[in-house]
């Protein structure tokens, strides 16, 4: 996912001359196209998160559409004052890009672990967060992002993740993606993130009889769409590599009880949440053995 987002990063670029680059103290082998293509439009600002943000909202405020990239939990949970107010509070064009959400960067221990920063950051008024599937969407969000005025989020695993779709799909703020369809389902898997991909696996090689949709959009999710997939299955399962409190299974369950309080749903349907179970690991370990240990599973 990193790559592609610098690779359409480069591309928006070069037509967009008011495109800006700060990253805290990474990117190497990774952000090198960028730097040396852009000198004047990077800065590595070092291990200084909470000051990015703040020189992110002043260079927005000069008329720069200004991308911040470190890892996971670094420009998220250690910046939330910052977000709020130099960037939110004033409605700023800053884009902020977490790479190794989750437990992507998992032997690195709690520290580096970014599973709270999707219920924090939807609280925030005008905040887009979005949590791209696969690369194709990564190429598909890094654009809207991009042409999208305003303050936004979005999370990324780390690279090797597979592709999804054959080609990047069109994105509607607050929209979702079908993934997987099966004539005659009746439960369908939401899910946001990487877990998207883990999700499809596990249908396709288990043959679970169930529809798989991705939701790039964490917050706004589009009301009409998700009462759309509520009306049409009975059972609904949502898959996240966040805590289960504020997340993205918080945010569904919020919209559909809105739907249904408005009269816009007649029947709410069964929702299992999968999530992580409100609680720290205190183990390092890869992402695979942590989400198994958190029950991300569908057979969970």
């Amino acid at each position: 996912m990193r790559t592609t987002f610098i690779n359409t990063l480069l591309q928006l670029a070069r037509k967009d001359s008011s495109i800006f680059l700060l990253c805290g103290d990474l990117g190497y082998s990774v952000l090198e196209p960028f730097a040396q293509e852009f000198p004047d439009r990077f800065l590595n600002v070092g291990i200084a998160e909470q000051n990015m943000m703040g020189l992110a909202a002043g260079l927005s405020m000069e008329g720069y559409t200004v991308f911040t990239y470190s890892i996971g939990n670094f420009p998220t949970l250690r910046c939330m004052e910052q977000i709020r107010y130099d960037v939110a509070y004033h409605d700023a064009n800053v884009k902020v890009i977490a790479v190794g959400g989750g437990y992507a960067y998992g032997p690195l221990s709690t520290s580096h672990h970014t599973t709270e920063e999707l219920g924090m950051l939807r609280t925030i008024p005008g905040m887009v967060v979005t949590a791209p599937g696969d690369p194709s969407e990564v190429e598909s969000m890094t654009a809207f992002i991009a042409n999208h005025k305003g303050p936004c989020y979005m999370r990324l695993n780390k690279a090797g993740e597979p592709r999804l779709h054959a080609e990047p799909p069109a994105l509607t703020l607050g929209g979702n993606v079908p993934v997987l369809r099966r004539d005659g389902a009746k439960h369908a898997v939401l899910a946001t993130g990487d877990m998207v991909g883990a999700a499809a696996r596990q249908i396709e090689q288990q043959q679970l009889d169930c529809d798989l949709y991705s939701f790039p959009f964490v917050s706004p999710i589009d009301a009409e769409q998700l009462r759309t997939i509520a009306a049409a299955y009975p059972r609904l399962t949502t898959l996240e590599e966040h805590q289960a409190n504020g997340g993205f299974g918080s945010a569904i369950l919020e919209g559909l009880h809105d739907l249904h309080s408005a009269g816009k749903l007649d029947k709410l349907p069964t929702v299992r949440r999968i999530a992580i179970p409100n609680t720290f690991v205190s183990v390092a370990g890869s992402q695979d053995y942590l989400r198994q240990a958190m029950g991300l599973t569908l057979s969970a």
